[in-house]
């Protein structure tokens, strides 16, 4: 069955003004494994402004629904399901990349292997706000870095969303924070989020101060969100067989092999792979992540600060903030009432 919604859809790869609100026709087979779900809010992230500014990895620009990260009420399950009901609050990771229409819509339709129940205690915009972040800071930390007790681990742009939720997952295995971030401001947010040493990168050699922090001994794991040469001087700073993970591509060793002759483990993280190459069994196990995240966020142990909502037919001016303003939190878009 076709299904008609709204949606911010695009009509171009461009800048934000390629994105306008009009309706969108959702394919919804009643006797699939996939469910439909009324959005209340879905959370806006870099990645939307790449796919927005240079077009998605699945099929044309033209047409396409950017949003991962949703939050919403069940309004219909296909008969293969017995998971879910209408009436469930769910949120969930999946869409956005092309193909599959992502959550800047008033409905979206999601494969119920992606999607988690959300505890009543949670609000559903904080539920739309953590699933990529969260994913994303778990599979570094813990899946990739392996960090745990008294471990020293430095994370770059650490007031930013992904920073923030990946400070608090490695303070919840035990380990010890160190971050860099542009301003005071943005310290006490990443101070707040549990770092223990905040690294003013524009008044600080960062690579000197991490040295110092430590002891002189560097740090075991280093979550790189700042690429190029900030990737290779974070080299610098390292224990021999300590670990890297980049979120922004592998740029190669220093000049002197110092990965090589660390015994350094570089790692790349994008956890969108699951989704645009259709791997079942990898979309399951980020919707374990995504369940950990809930119980963690109705447990108090982690919390997500959202910096800006707007709503959805304003996701062009999300779009401006986010690429103008630096990272403080998250940005979410929030859907009109029926």
């Amino acid at each position: 069955m076709i299904f008609t919604t709204q949606a911010m859809v695009m009509r171009a790869a461009g800048g934000p003004e390629v994105l306008e609100y009009r309706s969108l026709d959702l394919a919804f087979d009643p006797n699939g494994s996939e469910v439909l779900v009324r959005l209340v809010a879905a959370g806006v992230n870099p990645a939307d402004t790449f796919f927005r500014s240079l077009g998605p990895y699945l099929g044309a620009a033209t047409g396409c629904v950017l949003g991962h990260d949703g939050a919403g009420i069940v309004q219909a399950v296909g008969r293969g399901i017995t998971g879910f009901a209408p009436g469930d609050r769910v949120c969930f990771c999946h869409g956005g990349v092309g193909g599959a229409a992502g959550t800047y819509a008033l409905h979206a339709v999601v494969p119920a292997d992606c999607l988690v129940r959300v505890p009543d205690s949670v609000v559903l915009e904080d539920a739309a706000a953590i699933a990529l972040v969260f994913i994303t800071g778990w599979e570094a930390m813990v899946e990739r870095a392996d960090v745990g007790p008294g471990d020293l681990v430095l994370i770059h742009g650490g007031a930013g969303g992904t920073g923030q939720m990946a400070t608090q997952i490695a303070r919840a295995m035990g380990a010890q924070v160190a971050t860099t971030v542009s301003s005071a401001a943005k310290a006490a947010l990443s101070s707040a989020a549990g770092a223990e040493r905040t690294i003013l990168y524009r008044e600080e050699d960062f690579v000197a101060a991490v040295m110092e922090w430590s002891g002189g001994c560097g740090v075991k794991a280093v979550l790189d969100n700042i690429g190029g040469e900030g990737f290779l001087n974070s080299l610098r700073v390292l224990q021999p067989y300590g670990h890297i993970v980049t979120l922004m591509g592998n740029p190669g060793d220093l000049p002197d092999g110092t990965a090589y002759n660390g015994n350094l483990t570089i790692h790349n993280v994008m956890m969108l792979t699951p989704m645009w190459k259709g791997l079942r069994t990898h979309l399951i196990r980020q919707a374990a992540i995504l369940q950990k995240a809930l119980e963690w966020l109705a447990a108090g142990k982690i919390f997500v600060r959202i910096q800006d909502r707007f709503t959805l037919a304003q996701a062009a001016a999300a779009h401006r903030m986010l690429e103008s303003a630096g990272g403080s939190g998250k940005i979410i878009l929030t859907m009109p009432a029926d």
